[in-house]
């Protein structure tokens, strides 16, 4: 663990720092998940991920689960329309723990964050939220002439000052050769083992959803336990009301009662 003072002006322990991404760029792969909450960031840290990221205003509740970790926090990119919202966010955000930002914006947010000395991740390939101008959710670099935007996309991220990028669904042979070219640390999201940081949704890793999607794996059957419960669930609920209904709940192992004596004391009193 590595001791820094966070902007929150605090002492704090971390398993990575951005001196130490960068350091060892192309020698170390890193493994990146998501959390929700401190229960899948606990499990994250107990399992041995290296980064975690989570959305902004969950950045306290994370940090219960897992107070080393190096924590990517995002900033929606509907929730904080403006330049202002945006910087006033993410000075909140690394006050709050966070160890990095990611944005989804254009170089315009990217250098205006990175001017401010705050670690910068940006979004190259698929951006789900803008995958329209993309002619739906699709596979990035399929002829020269995308891969070769592309390329020019992470030179631009370069000069705003980007620190890292989350690659996704970027064809592996197109991330390959530019993670040769860049400068940013790459964090692969269907992109192929080329990135510096392999990176995969929790719910996905889990299983806790039927449409996984391609680029994914399923290392567990989070899906089933939770059917399980729900079914354990509506089951517990019918044998109450079943119980009530019948009469033998609650029974006498359930209830408190009051002596004979008192109990005419009380009837007298209320004659």
């Amino acid at each position: 663990m590595k001791k820094l003072y966070t902007w929150g002006g605090k002492f704090a322990d971390r398993n990575l720092t951005v001196a130490d991404l960068l350091k060892n760029k192309g020698k170390i792969k890193y493994l990146q998940t998501t959390a929700t909450d401190s229960t899948e960031a606990s499990a994250a840290k107990e399992a041995g991920i290296d980064m975690i990221l989570c959305k902004s205003p969950v950045i306290n509740e994370i940090r219960k689960g897992a107070p080393d970790i190096f924590l990517t926090a995002t900033i929606d990119l509907a929730l904080f329309p403006t330049e202002n919202e945006v910087l006033h966010e993410a000075f909140r955000a690394m006050s709050a723990g966070a160890d990095q930002i990611y944005t989804a914006r254009g170089p315009h947010i990217v250098e205006m964050l990175s001017k401010e000395e705050i670690p910068v991740m940006c979004h190259l390939g698929l951006v789900p939220r803008k995958s329209s101008w993309r002619g739906g959710l699709r596979a990035i670099g399929k002829n020269a002439e995308e891969a070769i935007k592309l390329f020019n996309d992470f030179k631009t991220m370069e000069s705003a000052g980007a620190f890292s990028a989350e690659c996704e669904i970027i064809l592996e042979e197109i991330m390959t050769e530019i993670s040769k070219r860049t400068s940013l640390i790459t964090s692969s999201l269907g992109s192929g083992l080329s990135g510096d940081i392999i990176y995969l949704f929790q719910n996905d890793i889990c299983g806790e959803h039927e449409n996984i999607p391609k680029h994914a794996r399923t290392f567990g059957n989070v899906l089933k336990l939770k059917n399980d419960i729900y079914k354990e669930r509506v089951s517990s609920l019918q044998n109450f009301k079943n119980s009530v209904e019948n009469q033998t709940f609650p029974s006498e192992k359930e209830l408190i009662n009051i002596g004979k004596e008192e109990l005419e004391k009380f009837k007298d009193l209320i004659s």
